[in-house]
């Protein structure tokens, strides 16, 4: 935008001539030492920026620098050379995928079932947990529920899917069928062939028992942000619904829900980008051959095609199309946010 003359200099009447604009010099002045300003400002802080380092460090090894194996997926699979040195054969790894790859598009369909399930089921359990904290007076009982909900967050995913197939796993000789699967068959709801083989032998029940068992180690631990952000809510919004003749589940609908109503957004947004990416890890544990045309999801996948088969390049191709396919989740949920509500991530 251009400035005209009078903003630049105005009219002095004492002196009846024109002067610069004190404003315009702090602005000059500004804008002439701003990098100096700048370094001024690190120097004083300088504690707070070191603090940065390590994150700094961990996105660029981490993160950034691992970016260029990417050119892997546009070139041709060579164990004997680097990726630098490989030909590059354009989009001839997606092609593969896309037409003729029928293990692909049944574990993009594994991965998107999965994260849908986890998004429908999985999501609402801890807002509900969060409410249940908040209307539990005790401060004794509250901690002790707390931290029985968080444990499970903190134990590795191989103590936990250990603790999964005990419950569920095969009949042997020595020590018979899993617990789980013992009390299924007792109320009648798998027959005695299904339980000694073992449910995690069976594909249909592979997406119950994961989406079970995840939301058993996230929800309570989900549940904090949630928490706090109810927490925050004023007092006096609970005593004017009060005064209403608001009951418990009144003051949940028309106060807490709308009060927390942004923080619900931004998780659902940030849920809705990740509704793709199913690390390789509980899936790998969990699975076997039998249960491939359920379980399979497109990391296990390209772990597999990647490690055990070297095809590096359709693998990162898979990746790729996976991650490509999560941002535009992203950028179309936070449209549709933007335009529903004032609550976006940008």
């Amino acid at each position: 935008m251009e400035l005209s003359g009078t903003e630049y200099l105005i009219f002095d009447v004492e002196s009846g001539t024109y002067i610069e604009n004190p404003e315009q010099v702090v602005r000059d002045d500004v804008e002439k030492h701003y990098w100096l300003n700048v370094l001024r400002t690190v120097i004083k802080d300088w504690r707070l920026y070191l603090m940065l380092v390590p994150m700094i460090l961990i996105f660029l090894f981490w993160r950034y620098l691992p970016m260029y194996e990417l050119l892997g997926c546009f070139k041709l699979d060579s164990e004997s050379k680097t990726v630098a040195e490989q030909y590059f054969v354009g989009f001839s790894n997606f092609k593969s995928l896309i037409m003729s790859n029928t293990d692909f598009w049944r574990a993009f369909r594994n991965t998107f079932l999965l994260s849908f399930y986890g998004l429908i089921f999985g999501f609402p359990m801890p807002i509900i947990i969060a409410l249940f904290f908040n209307e539990i007076r005790s401060n004794i009982a509250r901690s002790i529920y707390q931290v029985l909900t968080y444990l499970p967050k903190f134990m590795s995913t191989v103590v936990m899917t250990s603790l999964v197939m005990m419950l569920v796993k095969r009949g042997s000789t020595f020590t018979g069928i899993g617990i789980l699967s013992q009390m299924f068959e007792s109320i009648g709801w798998i027959d005695h062939a299904t339980a000694e083989a073992g449910l995690l032998y069976n594909p249909a029940f592979f997406r119950a028992i994961y989406q079970i068992s995840g939301i058993w180690e996230t929800a309570g631990y989900d549940s904090i942000v949630f928490f706090a952000a109810i927490i925050a809510i004023s007092p006096t919004s609970y005593e004017a619904a009060q005064i209403d003749g608001a009951g418990k589940m009144a003051q949940m609908k028309y106060v807490v829900l709308p009060c927390i109503l942004s923080t619900i957004v931004i998780m659902l947004i940030t849920r809705i980008g990740s509704l793709l990416n199913i690390g390789y890890e509980k899936v790998l544990l969990l699975y076997n051959p039998d249960t491939y045309v359920t379980a399979d999801v497109v990391s296990t996948f390209s772990q597999r095609n990647g490690i055990d088969g070297a095809l590096k390049g359709l693998s990162s191709a898979a990746e790729m199309m996976n991650n490509v396919i999560g941002m535009l989740l992203v950028i179309g949920a936070n449209t549709i946010a933007k335009k529903a509500s004032d609550t976006s991530l940008y």
